[in-house]
């Protein structure tokens, strides 16, 4: 390669390093990081938040696993959202299981099979749609499901009581504006570990 040749590849280079400092200094504004010396206490500080926030959701995943395993010799994970799905939203058909749960119309029909046969699910007629039957819970599936969240609740409120008075009156409120932040959260997405709403 001749020495033009080498000049217009560093030419090339110096173009490429600016475009990728260009679009970090772009991504930083987006985010509210603008390129100021004096913004390093604040991106510091913004590190220290997010490490704290995942500090909590360890410990929260760690509850929600334990609530989990509180019913987990009874029925499978994949049973589990099953049931918190239909707990959430009412009756619903096959169909909308295998839409929900994000897997094939087969695969929700032997979950939901052995769930009938555990005496967890009912089938019963859907009155919206006679072609389609309508599954809904058991008292057993429910205790079962309420048994898990009962184990939830009183998990976290026994780490919430170990917190002093001043803490614990902070922290509903700083909860309720990060999950304000964090926006709409599907049934889809909280019924992977279990989740329902209380």
């Amino acid at each position: 390669m001749g020495s033009g040749d080498a000049g217009h590849g560093d030419s090339n280079v110096e173009a490429d390093q600016g475009g990728v400092a260009e679009g970090d200094a772009q991504a930083g504004e987006r985010l509210g990081w603008e390129d100021d010396p004096a913004d390093s206490a604040n991106l510091a500080e913004r590190d220290r938040q997010v490490d704290s926030v995942l500090r909590a959701a360890r410990v929260w995943v760690a509850v929600v696993a334990r609530s989990v395993a509180e019913v987990g010799d009874s029925v499978t994970l994949s049973q589990l959202r099953v049931l918190v799905v239909i707990a959430t939203r009412g009756p619903v058909n096959l169909g909308a299981v295998a839409r929900e749960l994000r897997v094939h119309p087969s695969n929700a029909t032997r979950i939901c099979d052995r769930l009938v046969a555990a005496r967890l699910l009912r089938r019963d007629e859907d009155p919206n749609d006679r072609r389609h039957l309508a599954l809904t819970l058991t008292p057993k599936g429910r205790r079962l499901v309420d048994q898990m969240m009962r184990h939830r609740r009183a998990a976290v409120a026994e780490v919430v009581a170990r917190m002093p008075e001043v803490q614990r009156r902070r922290l509903a409120g700083a909860l309720d504006a990060f999950a304000s932040a964090a926006g709409e959260v599907t049934d889809v997405e909280t019924s992977m570990l279990g989740w329902q709403e209380s």
